[in-house]
Protein backbone atom coordinates (compact mmCIF):
# COMPACT_ATOMS: atom_id res chain seq x y z
CA UNK A 1 0.00 0.00 0.00
CA UNK A 2 1.23 3.27 -1.23
CA UNK A 3 2.10 5.57 2.05
CA UNK A 4 1.35 9.22 1.00
CA UNK A 5 4.91 11.64 2.33
CA UNK A 6 5.73 15.20 2.24
CA UNK A 7 8.08 15.37 -0.88
CA UNK A 8 6.72 17.33 -2.98
CA UNK A 9 5.81 20.23 -0.55
CA UNK A 10 9.31 19.80 0.44
CA UNK A 11 10.27 20.28 -2.94
CA UNK A 12 7.82 23.39 -3.83
CA UNK A 13 8.97 25.15 -0.69
CA UNK A 14 12.68 24.51 -2.15
CA UNK A 15 11.62 26.91 -4.41
CA UNK A 16 9.89 29.28 -2.18
CA UNK A 17 5.99 28.85 -2.60
CA UNK A 18 5.64 28.31 1.44
CA UNK A 19 2.25 27.51 1.92
CA UNK A 20 0.94 24.84 0.20
CA UNK A 21 -2.84 23.86 -0.10
CA UNK A 22 -3.41 19.91 -0.55
CA UNK A 23 -6.75 19.42 -2.44
CA UNK A 24 -9.17 16.66 -2.86
CA UNK A 25 -12.77 16.31 -4.07
CA UNK A 26 -15.62 13.61 -2.90
CA UNK A 27 -18.96 12.71 -4.00
CA UNK A 28 -18.65 12.11 -7.52
CA UNK A 29 -20.41 8.90 -7.97
CA UNK A 30 -23.59 9.61 -5.58
CA UNK A 31 -26.98 9.27 -7.15
CA UNK A 32 -27.75 12.31 -4.77
CA UNK A 33 -26.41 14.92 -2.64
CA UNK A 34 -23.40 17.86 -3.28
CA UNK A 35 -19.81 17.09 -4.60
CA UNK A 36 -17.59 18.29 -1.49
CA UNK A 37 -13.77 19.69 -1.79
CA UNK A 38 -11.64 20.40 0.88
CA UNK A 39 -8.08 22.69 0.87
CA UNK A 40 -5.90 21.60 3.53
CA UNK A 41 -2.61 23.67 4.19
CA UNK A 42 -0.38 21.70 6.72
CA UNK A 43 2.18 23.16 9.31
CA UNK A 44 5.22 21.33 8.40
CA UNK A 45 6.04 21.01 12.59
CA UNK A 46 2.17 19.84 13.23
CA UNK A 47 1.80 16.54 10.50
CA UNK A 48 -0.99 14.46 12.27
CA UNK A 49 0.51 10.46 12.01
CA UNK A 50 -1.36 8.07 9.63
CA UNK A 51 -2.52 10.37 6.72
CA UNK A 52 -3.84 8.57 3.78
CA UNK A 53 -6.54 8.31 1.55
CA UNK A 54 -9.66 8.25 2.92
CA UNK A 55 -10.72 5.26 1.38
CA UNK A 56 -8.15 3.37 3.07
CA UNK A 57 -8.60 4.37 6.87
CA UNK A 58 -11.90 2.92 8.91
CA UNK A 59 -14.69 5.95 9.86
CA UNK A 60 -13.48 6.21 13.28
CA UNK A 61 -9.74 6.62 12.28
CA UNK A 62 -10.92 9.29 9.56
CA UNK A 63 -13.24 11.10 11.92
CA UNK A 64 -10.31 11.47 14.39
CA UNK A 65 -8.08 12.70 11.57
CA UNK A 66 -10.45 15.03 10.73
CA UNK A 67 -10.88 16.69 14.22
CA UNK A 68 -6.61 16.53 13.98
CA UNK A 69 -6.50 18.63 10.91
CA UNK A 70 -8.88 21.12 12.09
CA UNK A 71 -7.41 22.26 14.81
CA UNK A 72 -3.87 21.83 13.25
CA UNK A 73 -3.95 22.81 9.69
CA UNK A 74 -5.91 25.44 7.75
CA UNK A 75 -8.57 24.05 6.03
CA UNK A 76 -11.14 25.01 3.05
CA UNK A 77 -14.22 23.30 2.27
CA UNK A 78 -16.12 23.99 -1.13
CA UNK A 79 -19.31 22.54 -2.41
CA UNK A 80 -21.24 22.61 -6.06
CA UNK A 81 -24.93 21.63 -5.24
CA UNK A 82 -27.30 18.98 -7.30
CA UNK A 83 -28.51 22.29 -9.58
CA UNK A 84 -24.92 22.90 -10.33
CA UNK A 85 -24.35 19.13 -11.02
CA UNK A 86 -27.41 19.02 -13.48
CA UNK A 87 -26.71 22.45 -14.80
CA UNK A 88 -22.53 21.94 -15.47
CA UNK A 89 -21.66 18.18 -15.70
CA UNK A 90 -19.91 16.86 -12.57
CA UNK A 91 -16.32 16.96 -13.79
CA UNK A 92 -17.01 20.85 -13.57
CA UNK A 93 -19.28 21.05 -10.55
CA UNK A 94 -16.06 18.97 -8.94
CA UNK A 95 -13.76 21.80 -10.06
CA UNK A 96 -16.28 24.52 -8.87
CA UNK A 97 -16.17 22.57 -4.98
CA UNK A 98 -12.47 23.35 -5.27
CA UNK A 99 -11.89 26.44 -6.29
CA UNK A 100 -14.95 27.33 -3.63
CA UNK A 101 -12.58 25.13 -1.38
CA UNK A 102 -9.25 26.66 -2.33
CA UNK A 103 -11.21 30.56 -1.84
CA UNK A 104 -12.41 29.83 1.93
CA UNK A 105 -8.58 28.97 3.20
CA UNK A 106 -8.39 31.55 5.56
CA UNK A 107 -5.06 32.83 3.55
CA UNK A 108 -4.42 32.32 -0.57
CA UNK A 109 -1.95 29.40 -0.62
CA UNK A 110 1.11 29.93 -2.99
CA UNK A 111 0.78 26.82 -4.52
CA UNK A 112 -1.95 23.98 -4.96
CA UNK A 113 -1.66 20.51 -5.36
CA UNK A 114 -4.61 19.06 -7.01
CA UNK A 115 -5.88 15.28 -6.79
CA UNK A 116 -6.79 13.68 -10.60
CA UNK A 117 -5.02 15.18 -14.05
CA UNK A 118 -6.35 18.50 -14.68
CA UNK A 119 -6.59 21.94 -13.19
CA UNK A 120 -9.54 23.58 -12.39
CA UNK A 121 -9.82 26.27 -15.07
CA UNK A 122 -10.93 28.94 -13.31
CA UNK A 123 -8.08 28.83 -10.63
CA UNK A 124 -5.39 31.40 -11.10
CA UNK A 125 -3.09 30.37 -8.63
CA UNK A 126 0.01 28.08 -9.26
CA UNK A 127 -0.78 24.35 -9.04
CA UNK A 128 0.11 20.82 -9.94
CA UNK A 129 -2.23 18.13 -10.66
CA UNK A 130 -1.18 14.80 -9.08
CA UNK A 131 -2.86 11.83 -10.46
CA UNK A 132 -4.06 9.50 -7.55
CA UNK A 133 -2.39 12.09 -5.26
CA UNK A 134 -4.36 11.53 -2.51
CA UNK A 135 -1.99 8.47 -2.27
CA UNK A 136 1.24 10.54 -2.90
CA UNK A 137 0.62 13.63 -0.90
CA UNK A 138 -0.21 13.99 2.94
CA UNK A 139 -1.36 17.38 1.97
CA UNK A 140 -3.73 15.50 -0.65
CA UNK A 141 -5.08 12.84 1.60
CA UNK A 142 -5.70 15.35 4.58
CA UNK A 143 -7.73 16.77 2.19
CA UNK A 144 -9.70 13.98 1.39
CA UNK A 145 -10.03 12.56 5.17
CA UNK A 146 -12.14 16.34 6.06
CA UNK A 147 -14.33 16.12 2.51
CA UNK A 148 -15.28 12.65 3.21
CA UNK A 149 -16.48 13.24 6.73
CA UNK A 150 -17.79 16.39 6.09
CA UNK A 151 -19.88 14.97 3.28
CA UNK A 152 -20.90 12.59 5.08
CA UNK A 153 -22.52 14.70 7.79
CA UNK A 154 -24.53 16.56 5.02
CA UNK A 155 -25.89 12.82 3.82
CA UNK A 156 -26.26 12.01 7.23
CA UNK A 157 -28.42 15.30 7.61
CA UNK A 158 -30.32 14.57 4.37
CA UNK A 159 -31.41 11.17 5.96
CA UNK A 160 -33.52 12.62 8.69
CA UNK A 161 -35.22 14.66 6.13
CA UNK A 162 -35.59 11.85 3.19
CA UNK A 163 -35.77 8.68 4.94
CA UNK A 164 -35.50 5.50 3.45
CA UNK A 165 -33.02 6.24 0.92
CA UNK A 166 -30.13 4.67 3.44
CA UNK A 167 -27.91 7.75 2.72
CA UNK A 168 -27.16 7.35 6.64
CA UNK A 169 -24.89 4.83 5.74
CA UNK A 170 -24.45 5.00 1.24
CA UNK A 171 -24.06 8.27 1.29
CA UNK A 172 -26.09 8.77 -1.78
CA UNK A 173 -23.92 6.02 -3.51
CA UNK A 174 -25.67 3.85 -6.26
CA UNK A 175 -26.05 1.15 -3.82
CA UNK A 176 -28.50 -1.93 -4.56
CA UNK A 177 -30.51 -0.36 -1.72
CA UNK A 178 -30.52 2.97 -3.09
CA UNK A 179 -31.48 2.26 -6.48
CA UNK A 180 -34.17 0.35 -4.98
CA UNK A 181 -35.61 2.88 -2.82
CA UNK A 182 -35.67 4.84 -6.27
CA UNK A 183 -37.87 2.97 -7.57
CA UNK A 184 -40.11 2.30 -5.06
CA UNK A 185 -40.60 5.87 -3.14
CA UNK A 186 -39.46 8.31 -6.28
CA UNK A 187 -37.07 10.77 -7.07
CA UNK A 188 -36.33 13.61 -4.16
CA UNK A 189 -35.02 17.24 -4.62
CA UNK A 190 -31.29 16.14 -3.83
CA UNK A 191 -31.11 13.25 -6.86
CA UNK A 192 -29.09 14.23 -9.25
CA UNK A 193 -31.54 14.64 -12.23
CA UNK A 194 -28.55 14.33 -15.03
CA UNK A 195 -27.51 10.85 -13.69
CA UNK A 196 -28.63 7.86 -15.90
CA UNK A 197 -30.43 6.47 -12.93
CA UNK A 198 -32.34 9.08 -11.81
CA UNK A 199 -33.09 9.97 -15.48
CA UNK A 200 -34.58 6.76 -16.26
CA UNK A 201 -36.89 6.44 -13.17
CA UNK A 202 -37.97 10.03 -13.72
CA UNK A 203 -38.51 9.26 -17.44
CA UNK A 204 -40.50 6.36 -16.88
CA UNK A 205 -42.45 8.55 -14.51
CA UNK A 206 -43.65 10.87 -17.61
CA UNK A 207 -43.98 7.88 -19.48
CA UNK A 208 -47.06 6.50 -17.20
CA UNK A 209 -48.14 10.16 -16.86
CA UNK A 210 -48.36 11.22 -20.45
Amino acid sequence: MTQPHFSFETELANRGALRIAGVDEVGRGPLAGPVVAAAVVLDPARIPEGLRDSKQLTAKRRAALADILHDVAEVGIGEASVAEIDQINILRASHLAMERAIAALPNPPDHVLIDGNMIPRELTLPATPLVKGDTRSVSIAAASIVAKIWRDQVMWDLAQQFPGYGWETNAGYPSKYHKQALRNLGVTPHHRRSFRPVHNILYQEKSVSD
